[in-house]
Protein backbone atom coordinates (compact mmCIF):
# COMPACT_ATOMS: atom_id res chain seq x y z
CA UNK A 1 0.00 0.00 0.00
CA UNK A 2 1.73 3.22 -1.32
CA UNK A 3 1.02 6.56 0.18
CA UNK A 4 2.34 10.16 0.35
CA UNK A 5 2.43 13.37 2.67
CA UNK A 6 1.37 16.05 1.00
CA UNK A 7 1.44 19.34 3.33
CA UNK A 8 0.45 17.11 6.44
CA UNK A 9 -2.15 15.19 4.37
CA UNK A 10 -1.94 11.53 3.35
CA UNK A 11 -2.70 10.27 0.49
CA UNK A 12 -3.37 6.89 -0.30
CA UNK A 13 -2.76 5.53 -3.88
CA UNK A 14 -6.04 3.87 -5.20
CA UNK A 15 -5.47 2.74 -8.69
CA UNK A 16 -4.18 3.56 -12.36
CA UNK A 17 -6.18 6.59 -13.66
CA UNK A 18 -6.19 4.08 -16.99
CA UNK A 19 -7.71 1.02 -14.64
CA UNK A 20 -11.06 3.17 -14.27
CA UNK A 21 -13.91 3.42 -17.28
CA UNK A 22 -15.08 6.68 -17.60
CA UNK A 23 -19.26 6.47 -16.59
CA UNK A 24 -17.92 3.42 -14.49
CA UNK A 25 -17.40 3.17 -10.53
CA UNK A 26 -14.86 0.46 -8.82
CA UNK A 27 -13.93 -0.60 -5.49
CA UNK A 28 -10.52 -0.12 -3.80
CA UNK A 29 -9.99 -1.33 -0.43
CA UNK A 30 -8.27 1.42 1.34
CA UNK A 31 -7.37 0.25 4.91
CA UNK A 32 -9.98 -1.21 6.48
CA UNK A 33 -12.56 1.42 4.15
CA UNK A 34 -14.18 0.23 0.92
CA UNK A 35 -14.07 3.28 -1.24
CA UNK A 36 -16.34 3.61 -4.62
CA UNK A 37 -14.19 5.34 -7.25
CA UNK A 38 -15.99 7.28 -10.27
CA UNK A 39 -14.45 8.53 -13.10
CA UNK A 40 -16.02 10.77 -15.62
CA UNK A 41 -14.55 13.19 -18.78
CA UNK A 42 -10.78 13.12 -18.54
CA UNK A 43 -9.07 12.38 -15.39
CA UNK A 44 -11.65 13.56 -13.04
CA UNK A 45 -12.21 11.40 -10.25
CA UNK A 46 -14.47 11.12 -7.45
CA UNK A 47 -14.40 8.95 -4.19
CA UNK A 48 -16.95 8.22 -1.75
CA UNK A 49 -18.11 5.42 0.80
CA UNK A 50 -19.09 1.97 -1.32
CA UNK A 51 -21.85 1.24 1.51
CA UNK A 52 -25.73 2.50 0.79
CA UNK A 53 -26.66 5.01 3.13
CA UNK A 54 -29.94 4.13 2.82
CA UNK A 55 -29.72 0.41 2.88
CA UNK A 56 -25.73 -0.15 4.40
CA UNK A 57 -25.06 -2.39 1.37
CA UNK A 58 -21.88 -2.37 0.21
CA UNK A 59 -22.88 -1.23 -3.58
CA UNK A 60 -22.20 2.36 -4.57
CA UNK A 61 -19.60 1.63 -7.21
CA UNK A 62 -22.40 -0.22 -9.14
CA UNK A 63 -24.15 3.41 -9.19
CA UNK A 64 -25.46 4.88 -12.41
CA UNK A 65 -23.59 8.66 -12.57
CA UNK A 66 -25.11 11.21 -14.04
CA UNK A 67 -26.16 14.71 -13.00
CA UNK A 68 -28.39 17.44 -11.74
CA UNK A 69 -27.52 20.48 -13.75
CA UNK A 70 -23.63 21.35 -13.43
CA UNK A 71 -23.09 18.51 -10.58
CA UNK A 72 -22.06 15.16 -11.17
CA UNK A 73 -24.27 12.15 -9.28
CA UNK A 74 -24.37 8.67 -8.27
CA UNK A 75 -27.91 7.10 -7.67
CA UNK A 76 -27.59 3.97 -5.71
CA UNK A 77 -28.26 0.79 -7.59
CA UNK A 78 -30.92 -0.03 -5.09
CA UNK A 79 -33.47 2.26 -4.14
CA UNK A 80 -31.87 5.07 -6.88
CA UNK A 81 -31.33 7.66 -4.24
CA UNK A 82 -29.34 10.19 -6.09
CA UNK A 83 -26.09 11.86 -4.36
CA UNK A 84 -24.11 14.53 -5.36
CA UNK A 85 -20.94 12.75 -6.27
CA UNK A 86 -18.71 15.82 -4.96
CA UNK A 87 -20.66 16.50 -1.50
CA UNK A 88 -22.81 13.46 -0.85
CA UNK A 89 -25.74 15.38 -0.54
CA UNK A 90 -28.63 13.47 -1.05
CA UNK A 91 -30.88 15.04 -3.70
CA UNK A 92 -34.16 12.71 -3.32
CA UNK A 93 -33.91 12.27 0.54
CA UNK A 94 -32.63 15.28 2.99
CA UNK A 95 -32.40 12.82 5.69
CA UNK A 96 -29.30 10.93 3.92
CA UNK A 97 -25.73 12.04 3.47
CA UNK A 98 -23.06 9.76 1.00
CA UNK A 99 -19.76 10.16 2.75
CA UNK A 100 -16.78 11.28 0.25
CA UNK A 101 -13.44 11.63 0.26
CA UNK A 102 -11.17 14.26 -1.80
CA UNK A 103 -9.43 12.37 -4.54
CA UNK A 104 -6.89 13.50 -7.47
CA UNK A 105 -4.81 11.87 -10.15
CA UNK A 106 -1.36 12.64 -9.82
CA UNK A 107 1.30 11.26 -12.91
CA UNK A 108 -1.76 8.77 -13.63
CA UNK A 109 -2.35 7.49 -9.86
CA UNK A 110 -5.51 8.35 -8.46
CA UNK A 111 -5.24 9.09 -4.75
CA UNK A 112 -7.61 9.21 -2.43
CA UNK A 113 -7.00 11.30 1.21
CA UNK A 114 -6.87 9.36 3.90
CA UNK A 115 -6.88 9.99 7.78
CA UNK A 116 -3.91 10.72 9.37
CA UNK A 117 -3.13 8.29 12.23
CA UNK A 118 -2.96 10.08 15.30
Amino acid sequence: MTMTIDSGTLWMHACEVGDLEPGWGEVALLGDRQVALVRLEGDEVYAVDHRDPHTGAPVMARGITGSRGDRPTIASPLHKEVYDLATGECFTDPSLALPTYRARVVDGVVEVEVAVPA
